[in-house]
């Protein structure tokens, strides 16, 4: 006990902070040392650290009694589990867009996940899955299938474990709790402590006959499929939430999400900037002189596009409605054409002699300038 760190030290907070600052400064330090994200030696332990810190400083009885005690009086009542029960880690970060099967399990970075399953209902693991996308999907929408590796409950035993047939008895031992109470007493009173049951796993129940499909655990490994829809408009690195398609929850707690993230794979024609699309078009030297029509891809299809006569290179026209969706609208941005003019590397004899004939009528004409200013 000795060798911790005053709990309000490790979170850089004092014994008068709110419940919600302490929230926010803890999400903010796990965020920086989550092991997941920071690959430093210490990382993990720290995240642990302010983890431990959080639990107890953002629960009322448990924030109350290390004020009073200190370490010694969080040591006497609350197993290192109890000092994380009832924590909703997964209340701060399921909507981050990072950790997915991470935050909301923290017994997973304590205890690992086979001491996680002896605890008491559990929420089920975020899952991630990444979706490549063409800028052609962006521009209307779409709903696809994706199959998705992930925990469900056996469709056997329907999770309950048991082969058919056959029912769970409850544990004689906890009563079907999962947990057991021992009371010390000491000299700051008595103190009540709180374990998980070995002689069921803290599950509360005892199976004799397991089922053969998940042998005994009530959940098997699947591949899943998962409708998705993509709106129309969507941009590079955006995450779609999916409620309760993660994995299956432990001891009957519920699933947990799966966060679709979303990737735009590069275009062969387009650069997109936002709602808008840039496209660069070859226009030859008499089209940008004298004027022209040509026609240009859209990301529907083509459009009409003219260039008036004197065009100089990198002139940008814009096709107005042309380009991608507003994000849950019904407006779009433009297409954004800049045209470059080309010039050419061979000519014939008569080319040749045309363009001479260009080039002395121009040097005339810019003699004519010259002397008309001096």
């Amino acid at each position: 006990m000795g060798d911790k760190r005053d709990y309000y030290e490790v979170l850089g907070v004092s014994k008068n902070t709110t419940k919600e600052e302490i929230k926010n400064v803890y999400r903010k330090l796990a965020l920086q040392y989550h092991p997941d994200r920071n690959k430093s030696p210490d990382a993990e332990e720290k995240f642990k650290e302010i983890s431990e810190a959080y639990a107890v400083l953002s629960d009322d009885e448990k924030r109350q009694q290390y004020d009073m005690f200190g370490h010694a009086g969080i040591g006497a009542k609350y197993s290192s589990e109890d000092i994380f029960r009832g924590v909703d880690f997964g209340d701060i970060f399921r909507d981050s867009g990072f950790g997915f099967g991470g935050f909301d399990s923290i017994f997973d970075v304590f205890f690992g996940r086979q001491r996680r399953r002896q605890q008491g209902p559990q929420r089920g693991t975020d899952l991630r899955y990444d979706l490549e996308i063409t800028l052609e999907d962006v521009a209307s929408g779409f709903e696809r299938e994706i199959l998705v590796p992930r925990r469900e409950h056996c469709e056997i035993c329907k999770g309950r474990g048991a082969a058919l047939g056959t029912e769970p008895r409850r544990c004689s031992r906890c009563n079907g709790t999962g947990q057991v109470q021992h009371t010390t007493s000491t000299g700051f009173g008595q103190f009540i402590q709180i374990q998980t049951c070995s002689n069921c796993d803290g599950r509360g129940t005892i199976i004799d006959s397991p089922c053969k499909s998940c042998q005994g655990s009530g959940i098997i490994s699947r591949n899943r499929k998962i409708l998705v829809k993509i709106p129309k408009g969507i941009e590079e690195g955006s995450t779609l939430r999916l409620a309760n398609e993660g994995e299956v929850g432990a001891s009957g707690g519920p699933p947990g999400d799966l966060y679709v993230v979303i990737h735009v794979k590069p275009h062969k024609l387009f650069e997109r900037r936002d709602s808008d699309i840039l496209y660069e078009a070859s226009i030859s030297f008499p089209q940008a002189t004298l004027g022209a029509e040509i026609d240009v891809p859209t990301i529907d299809g083509k459009a009409e596009l003219r260039i008036p006569a004197g065009t100089q290179s990198h002139t940008v026209f814009r096709l107005k409605g042309k380009g991608l969706p507003h994000l849950n609208s019904f407006n779009r941005g433009d297409e954004l054409v800049r045209v470059k003019i080309i010039t050419p590397t061979k000519l014939t004899a008569r080319q040749r002699e045309l363009l001479m004939e260009l080039a002395k009528e121009a040097d005339q004409n810019v003699d004519k300038s010259r002397r008309f200013f001096k």
